[in-house]
């Protein structure tokens, strides 16, 4: 087993006895880890219980994990991934060049941002490292080291552990399901910072076993007993008197077996008497005895040692002390003679019970002054700034204006990192200590840039603070750009956002009419232009000089945001594609990456290629932004993505791959606040849970979802609409989702949302009438459809559009419709589209007995549905194509490949995927390769459906009566 250093220095001193029973029971824990399945053990205890003796003592005696230690301080509370980088910078600083390009990309883009002491990023408003993208990151690297070997993360003194560290460890152990790795953290009782929902997730019952350390009994003391008194065996009687005068307590006992000796007592039941009682009080007024006993320097030391931390180097003690380098050796040697100080290296105390009882001299006002010269002398010897802010944080007033320019360089040093939330503790402590009025804007920005990492209520605040006081035109456009941002993203109720809206109407006034720049006027137009769309009562007065998008060629960012906002109101106008595509091209060409500046130019970029159907430039277009998440990007932009890509998987037809990741997306905890855009989570969801016949787990979102129904109609609510309509038609309620249609097609038409690439309201309504025996009304909103689609040009529009008039439609011309819809849809990557499209033409053959025609027509839709993951609609084209004389495949059939049989089946025997990966001889990358392949035929989320899936249709029963799309 590898153990870093502080595996001997904890251990050293005293034996572990009496702990055989739970030896045991971390050796249970460990073979399960060991075995494939993630574990956590919970050592609590009180101070000097030997919590950290028990781990150690376990460690020594075990060979099998590779063992990253590290140990939790007070004052490190508020490091960006302090904990983090004690576990993982010792086996980076080992592996060898080659050894590192071997790491995933992403542990090897952690190794350089969380781990290493590089370069700082020249400003917080160019963006720092992704909270979300490091926690990725170390989990990469984490299960790497774990597939050598495996793995256990050991964490002492959890209680003073910083919450970036704490949220990646209770994140591993859900993602290292199956991955041999163990978590072992130590903490005293009762002090750890509950109530924290981190904790509760990493030491959840499910997963982690909890040992709770008691107090030593009668036989635990004799052995102690005899481990000082190696020369005499200590009899019974004293052992109990021990046992009596200590409680058991092994920091007690220890104090006091040694105190004994030093003073002439035999372990005998005659020397009995002669022990004294040894509590938690008594032994505070050893240390402090022994304190009494030192010089005035060693005193010095003890009271440095406990505010600047242990291990500190002698010049710097000796600056906090005002004395010299050997003065401080010298009452180093004289604290170690006390018994206070550890021997060799910097100086450390024996226990945290002697710091906590030198600290406990000092009042709270001692305090705040000796970390406000603890972090002058660190600044001045020129400490790491995160370590001088630390002292900052805990300090009263100090003098000079030094502390707030290096609380903003530790706030950048943790954005980088990827721990936005510490980075707005310095900022608010720097915020507190401006003595200078120019410095309020700027730190106001800086502080809604870092917040708006995480949440972008809090931003908010921050933001439309900095704008009333900023005077600096470059200053306001950035505030700008990070305002808008924030707006995208914030959850506030409608009403509480009047206070910036008001804020919005008064710039814009300023801009139009006092003389501003031509960038501020274009920024203030993309600005309130955005926010009608997502919020349509906030309107503004319309300019008195309106701008031309055909003189604009996206020099600056607000010609671009403009173009790329006039693509999109072109678009949503069924203005020709051909059209909106020049305007986008324009907007993106030498598109720059993303930052505060820019937005929301990227996010309607995304928006009018995704409805243009241009999936394989969104595509390119997410992944370029993902791998700028990976240096500058930010949480929310991060889960924005996640829907992104849910909404890209379900507008190629890729119905099991949208709801997994839709599903996943919904379950990811935001740091604050609601996630972005969950409604959009919502409706991908209903949608893909229709297309399985998952008619009951749809209607679940949509009852847990309703209580959090906006009051104002956004752009999401006339899609939700939609879904929530096709939902009710599935149900057989024909009449309740027309009215629910007519109400999306109200919202639309409000807002000036005509196409129906973006939401085709018109031909669901027609599918509503013919159900209710309405045909003139069909009729006339499908023609209405098709007119529109035609105008728009786009084909996935038209395609649908004609499929719906040909369901409409009778005879000759019903197929004459539903194969044009065909040919116009093969050219889209509109999939599921066309599988539909292909079984109502099939069905149509069939009726007109052309049964060759009809079979192809099925087999080919059949297919595609069964790419696609839908089976609700590959169900339905089965009973069709066998009576056309074709043969539908069974689920699990011959849809998938016989290396897709070969791992499924195993894995429903409850096989892991790397037992399956040993029973095969391949790779655990090709058995989730096709895993993931078998769940996508067969249209179901993961592996608790396989059993099913492959059984056949008799095994999944639908519990509500589904009726065709």
């Amino acid at each position: 087993m590898s153990c870093g250093p502080r595996h001997t220095e904890r251990g050293q001193d005293r034996p572990l006895v009496g702990r055989a029973s739970e030896l045991a029971e971390l050796e249970a824990v460990a073979a399960q880890a060991a075995a494939g399945r993630s574990r956590v053990v919970q050592i609590e205890g009180p101070a000097g219980i030997g919590k950290s003796a028990l781990l150690n003592g376990w460690c020594r005696r075990d060979r099998r994990f590779e063992v990253l230690w590290a140990r939790c301080r007070p004052l490190e509370r508020e490091f960006a991934f302090g904990a983090v980088r004690q576990l993982f910078r010792p086996v980076m600083e080992s592996v060898t060049e080659a050894g590192r390009a071997a790491l995933p990309e992403d542990a090897q883009a952690v190794a350089r941002r969380v781990l290493e002491d590089g370069a700082r990023p020249e400003s917080a408003a160019a963006g720092p490292h992704s909270g979300a993208t490091a926690l990725d990151g170390l989990d990469a690297l984490a299960l790497h080291l774990s597939d050598r070997r495996p793995l256990l993360l050991a964490i002492d003194n959890l209680q003073w552990i910083d919450t970036p560290s704490l949220r990646w460890l209770a994140r591993l152990v859900t993602r290292a399901d199956t991955r041999p790795v163990l978590v072992a953290v130590v903490n005293r009782t009762g002090e750890f910072r509950r109530p924290d929902p981190l904790f509760a997730e990493l030491v959840r019952p499910d997963h982690c076993h909890k040992i709770a350390l008691e107090p030593l009994d009668v036989p635990g003391v004799r052995q102690l007993a005899r481990h000082v008194w190696e020369a005499e065996e200590p009899d019974a009687a004293f052992a109990a008197a021990c046992h009596a005068a200590t409680g058991g307590h092994p920091l007690f006992l220890w104090g006091l077996l040694h105190h004994a000796q030093l003073a002439g007592v035999r372990p005998t039941a005659e020397f009995r008497d002669r022990l004294r009682t040894v509590t938690l009080s008594t032994l505070d007024q050893e240390i402090m005895h022994r304190l009494s006993q030192g010089s005035r320097e060693a005193v010095e030391l003890t009271r440095a040692l406990a505010v600047l931390g242990d291990r500190k180097p002698a010049e710097l003690l000796a600056a906090y002390c005002g004395s010299g380098e050997a003065v401080v050796r010298a009452a180093a040697a004289d604290l170690w003679s006390l018994g206070l100080l550890r021997s060799g290296g910097e100086p450390c105390f024996v226990h945290e019970v002697v710091r906590d009882t030198v600290l406990a001299t000092m009042s709270p006002e001692e305090l705040g002054r000796a970390h406000a010269g603890a972090a002058q002398v660190s600044h001045l010897a020129g400490r790491p700034d995160e370590e001088v802010a630390a002292h900052l944080l805990a300090a009263g007033p100090v003098e000079g204006a030094w502390a707030v320019p290096v609380l903003r360089r530790a706030a950048d040093e943790a954005l980088h990192r990827g721990a936005p939330d510490v980075a707005v503790t310095y900022l608010r402590s720097a915020l507190g200590r401006q003595t200078q009025a120019a410095e309020r804007g700027p730190l106001l920005l800086q502080l809604g840039v870092a917040a708006g990492h995480y949440d972008a209520d809090l931003a908010l605040s921050y933001v439309t603070g900095a704008l009333e006081v900023l005077t600096d035109k470059s200053a306001r456009r950035d505030a700008l750009g990070v305002l808008t941002y924030c707006l995208q993203f914030s959850r506030r109720p409608r009403g509480a956002l009047s206070g910036v809206d008001r804020l919005i109407a008064e710039l814009c006034g300023e801009t139009e009419h006092g003389g501003a720049d031509r960038e501020l006027v274009l920024r203030m137009r993309a600005l309130r232009s955005w926010r009608e769309y997502e919020r349509p009562a906030a309107r503004t007065p319309e300019p008195s000089t309106p701008v031309s998008v055909e003189g604009l060629v996206g020099r600056t960012p607000g010609e671009r945001q403009l173009l790329a906002l006039h693509a999109f109101h072109s678009l949503k106008a069924a203005v020709p594609a051909p059209y909106v595509a020049e305007l986008v091209d324009r907007a993106c060409v030498n598109l720059p990456v993303f930052s505060h500046d820019l937005f929301p130019l990227h996010y309607f970029v995304a928006q009018t290629l995704f409805y243009l159907d241009e999936l394989d430039r969104v595509d390119r277009f997410i992944r370029q932004l993902t791998q700028e998440v990976e240096v500058k990007g930010l949480e929310l932009l991060d889960s924005s993505l996640s829907v992104l890509q849910a909404a890209l998987a379900w507008q190629g037809g890729n119905v099991t791959e949208a709801l997994g990741t839709a599903r996943t997306a919904a379950a990811r905890r935001p740091a604050a606040g609601t996630r972005p855009y969950a409604t959009t989570l919502d409706i991908i969801r209903i949608n893909a849970l229709l297309e399985q016949g998952q008619l009951d787990a749809a209607e679940q979102v949509v009852l847990t979802r309703s209580p959090k129904e906006p009051q104002e109609a956004g752009w999401e609510r006339p899609l939700f609409l939609l879904s929530l309509a096709a939902l009710r038609m599935s149900q057989g309620e024909p009449r309740t989702a027309l009215a629910l249609l007519r109400e999306c097609g109200h919202h639309l038409d409000a807002a000036g949302t005509v196409n129906p690439a973006i939401c085709p309201w018109r031909s669901r309504a027609a599918t509503a009438h013919l159900a209710l025996g309405d045909g003139p009304a069909a009729h006339a909103l499908i023609e209405q459809e098709l007119d529109l689609a035609r105008q728009s040009r786009i084909p996935r529009a038209v395609g649908v559009a004609l499929r719906a008039a040909g369901r409409a439609a009778e005879g000759t011309r019903q197929l004459e419709l539903l194969d044009e819809a065909a040919h116009v849809l093969t050219a889209t990557p509109a999939r599921l589209d066309l599988a539909r499209t292909l079984g109502d033409l099939g069905v149509a053959l069939l009726r007109r007995d052309d049964r060759g025609g009809a079979r192809d027509a099925l087999q080919r839709g059949l297919e595609l549905a069964g790419e696609c993951g839908a089976t609700t609609l590959a169900d339905r084209l089965r009973g069709p194509l066998h009576e056309a004389g074709g043969r539908a495949a069974r689920p699990g059939g011959s849809l998938l490949t016989p290396g897709e049989e070969r791992v499924s089946t195993l894995a429903v025997q409850g096989y892991s995927n790397k037992q399956i990966a040993e029973l095969l001889v391949v790779s655990l990358r090709t058995v989730e390769t096709h895993l993931t392949g078998a769940y996508r035929k067969l249209g179901i989320a993961g592996r608790h459906h396989l059993a099913a899936a492959l059984a056949g249709p008799s095994a999944q029963p639908s519990s509500r009566r589904t009726s065709s799309r």
